[in-house]
């Protein structure tokens, strides 16, 4: 059945395929993010990662990579880092 409208032209909210459309709608968009979700958190191929992408360190390979960031963040802010970015 065809969907009723009111004298206004406008869907009339009231009736029962209205609800049913509605509910199909809510449901397709449910589906929909639900699917987004799934697509959008990839595995990474890389070892030492976990699915959502950040560091594992609980692995050998992920604590070492660990302490090679934080050895860098360390170096970043040296003095002789410092010192020579200033004469670049």
């Amino acid at each position: 059945m065809a969907i009723q409208k009111t004298a206004a032209g406008k869907v009339d909210k009231r009736t029962k395929e209205y609800k049913e459309m509605v509910a199909r709608a809510k449901k397709a968009r449910a589906a929909l993010k639900k699917e987004s979700k799934k697509s959008t958190v990839k595995k990474s191929s890389k070892a030492g990662r976990r699915q959502d992408g950040h560091l594992d360190q609980r692995t050998k390979a992920g604590k070492e990579a660990a302490a090679r960031m934080a050895a860098a963040r360390k170096a970043k802010g040296s003095l002789k880092n410092k010192i020579k970015n200033l004469f670049k």
